[in-house]
């Protein structure tokens, strides 16, 4: 296994999330829930954790206090240590050039601004992962792998649909495994296989990609910006032209969930049993749990092909869909198709269907929210989000978006 100091791993988890709409509006999308008691973060971490990776830094940058007491300093993860362990990472200025301090233009761009510290890190491997995807692979091989190939890079892969291949970074490889192109957010994607932002690098191979690239692009952008960008746009593929950065692909379950309908899709999967990550006893999805009793389901209640998180208290209707702790279901409520966050309050005679409801919202008696939606996958326009702390007392159509703090 690698020995401390050898990889070091660096969680991105700074994104603004703005595909999330309302759901992100006052909080980092990696500390939105996910299967009632998960956080998105849990995955990337507790991966990088069960691989024996000693030192994990998290970059944060958007909403940053609505995530660090869940964090924790690292201490769910067992990274609160004297020596190494959790790093938390946030913008500075006056560290460096424009380019190397401040807020970061992409993923790609970040490791530009962070490359003062990694260098210092002296780590010969650095293992990087967004925060916004569902998966559970043991990462431990594909580590040691790639440290005894001495590559420039190992990309994971995963098979995606030619249509969902249009949102990400599609990547061709031979048969050996070796990428041979690059497709960044492709209008009519060459295949289906896309990189899962999960990355190792070999470290000297990346900082001086990443300075030859600021000396080439940093003339056309402006004055505190790189020029690089996202990984997809000018970094992955000049690795690629090296010869050396080899694509793997992931087993298991994987699914980018930073836009709504892919959020409550990938829940629908979980319903679905088609969600294996938390079927791995040796590698468990480790989170911050919530202090909740026992979830309720009282003598009118009735639960089909739902998850009930800790403290819910279900006394009408719930179908197809996960509630988080303490959430409420008067009798007569009926919740189907949704996903419902923390504490909030489904009253008697409500209706909620196809929607994501945000913390400590309620929904009040007899209001109606959502609709049946006529498409089997899930999209955008069918799906209803509630941002946290609203008061829903009408009808709300399929679709709609109410900012946190609403009185609808």
């Amino acid at each position: 296994m690698p020995r401390r100091g050898e990889v070091l791993a660096l969680v991105q988890a700074g994104g603004q999330g703005s595909r999330m709409d309302v759901l992100t509006r006052e909080r980092a999308k990696p500390a939105l829930p996910y299967g009632g008691v998960h956080r998105l973060i849990d995955f990337a971490l507790s991966g990088l954790v069960h691989a024996d990776l000693a030192d994990v830094w998290v970059s944060l940058e958007y909403q940053v206090t609505s995530i660090d007491d869940y964090l924790s300093g690292g201490r769910p993860w067992s990274l609160d240590r004297n020596r190494g362990g959790f790093r938390r990472i946030v913008p500075q200025t006056g560290t460096g050039p424009a380019t190397e301090s401040g807020f970061a233009h992409g993923n790609g761009d970040l490791l530009l601004r962070m490359s003062a510290d990694i260098e210092a890190f002296g780590a010969r491997t650095l293992a990087v992962c967004s925060a916004d995807h569902v998966f559970n692979m043991d990462l431990a091989p594909v580590v040691e792998e790639h440290l005894a190939a001495g590559r420039v890079a190992t990309v994971l892969t995963s098979e995606v649909t030619k249509k969902d291949a249009s949102d990400n970074v599609v990547v061709l490889a031979g048969r050996d495994g070796i990428i041979t192109g690059v497709e960044n957010k492709p209008s009519r994607p060459s295949a289906g296989t896309v990189a899962t932002e999960i990355f190792l690098y070999d470290t000297e191979a990346l900082l001086e990609t990443l300075r030859d690239l600021r000396r080439e692009l940093s003339a056309e952008a402006d004055d505190d910006d790189s020029g690089i960008g996202d990984f997809g746009e000018h970094l992955l593929p000049r690795l690629v032209d090296t010869g050396r950065a080899v694509a793997v692909p992931l087993t298991g379950y994987w699914r980018d969930v930073g836009q709504p309908s892919l959020y409550l899709q990938s829940h629908r999967d979980l319903l679905a049993g088609r969600v294996d990550v938390f079927d791995h006893p040796g590698r468990p999805v480790i989170s911050h749990w919530p202090d909740r009793p026992a979830a309720r389901v009282r003598a009118t209640g009735e639960c089909r092909d739902s998850l009930l998180s800790p403290g819910s208290d279900v006394a009408g209707l719930v179908t197809g869909s996960v509630l988080g702790p303490g959430v409420v279901v008067e009798k007569g409520a009926e919740v189907h198709d949704s996903v419902v966050m923390q504490d909030c309050v489904i009253r008697a005679g409500a209706v909620v269907r196809t929607a994501v409801l945000d913390e400590r919202s309620e929904v009040l008696a007899k209001a109606r929210v959502g609709a049946e939606p006529s498409r089997r996958v899930a999209h955008d326009d069918d799906l209803v989000l509630v941002g946290r702390d609203s008061i829903v007392s009408g009808t709300v159509a399929a679709g709609a978006r109410l900012e946190p703090g609403s009185a609808s």
